[in-house]
C-alpha cells in the first residue's frame, strides 16, 4: 500500500510539472508573437515608407542597420542577415520589456532560450563563413606551418564552443541577475520592519527597487544591442 501511495504521489507531481511547462511554453509562444521584427523588413521591400506600428519602429531598425551590420558585416552583404539581425534585437527587447512587468514570463532569463539564440547565431555564421574566413580559421596565413594546425584547433574551439557559450552566458546571466537584485530590495520591508519599522522599511525597499527597475529597461535595450552586435 505504501508503494501504491508513493507512486501515486509520483506521478500526480509529474502531471503537475508537466502542466506548468505546457503553460510556460503558450506564454512563451504568446509573447514570441510580438515580435514583427521580420514582418517589418518585408515591408521594405515593398515600399520606402513603412505603415503602421512599423514607422514608429523604423528609428531603431535604421540604428540596427546603421550602427551594427553595416559597419560590421559590409555594404555589400549586409541587407543578407538584416532580417536575422532584427528579429533577435526586438525578440530579445521585448521579452526584456515584457518580463519586467507582473503579466511577462522571464524569457530570456531562461538558459533554454538563450542557448536557442546562440546555436542559431552559430549556424548563421558558419554556414554564410566566406573563403577567406574559412582560410584563416583552418590555415591561419603569416604563422610558422608548425603552429598553425594548433591556431586552427584554437579558432574552431571559439568559433564553435567558446562564442556561444560567452552569448548565451552573458544574456542569461545579466537578466538573471537584475531580476535578483529587484526581488532582494523588495525583500527588504519584511527583513528590515523590526529595524526601521513597516513605513520606512516598506518605503525604503520600493525606493530602491524603482531604481533598479529603471536600470533594468536600459539593461533590457542594451543587452538586446549587445547580443545583436556579437551576433
Amino acid at each position: 500500500m505504501g508503494k501504491g501511495r508513493q507512486f501515486k504521489e509520483k506521478k500526480k507531481a509529474i502531471i503537475i510539472e508537466k502542466r506548468r511547462l505546457q503553460k510556460r511554453i503558450q506564454k512563451l509562444m504568446k509573447q514570441g508573437k510580438t515580435v514583427e521584427a521580420g514582418l517589418l523588413y518585408q515591408q521594405y521591400k515593398t515600399r520606402e515608407v513603412p505603415k503602421g506600428f512599423g514607422r514608429v519602429l523604423e528609428p531603431l531598425v535604421i540604428y540596427v542597420r546603421d550602427e551594427i551590420a553595416r559597419p560590421n558585416i559590409g555594404e555589400k552583404k549586409y541587407k543578407k542577415f538584416m532580417g536575422f539581425l532584427l528579429t533577435v534585437f526586438f525578440f530579445i527587447w521585448i521579452l526584456n520589456l515584457l518580463g519586467l512587468t507582473p503579466l511577462g514570463f522571464n524569457v530570456t532569463g531562461q538558459i533554454a532560450v538563450t542557448v536557442c539564440l546562440a546555436l542559431f547565431t552559430m549556424v548563421i555564421y558558419l554556414v554564410n563563413g566566406s573563403k577567406d574566413f574559412w582560410a584563416h580559421t583552418l590555415w591561419m596565413p603569416g604563422v610558422p606551418y608548425v603552429l598553425r594546425p594548433i591556431l586552427a584547433v584554437i579558432e574552431l574551439a571559439g568559433f564553435i564552443l567558446i562564442k556561444p557559450f560567452s552569448l548565451l552566458v552573458r544574456l542569461f546571466a545579466n537578466i538573471t541577475a537584475g531580476h535578483f537584485v529587484v526581488m532582494s530590495l523588495i525583500a527588504l520591508m519584511v527583513t528590515m520592519k523590526e529595524a526601521f519599522g513597516p513605513v520606512a522599511s516598506t518605503g525604503m525597499s520600493l525606493a530602491l527597487a524603482l531604481f533598479i527597475m529603471v536600470i533594468e529597461i536600459l539593461v533590457a535595450f542594451l543587452q538586446a544591442f549587445i547580443f545583436t552586435m556579437l551576433s
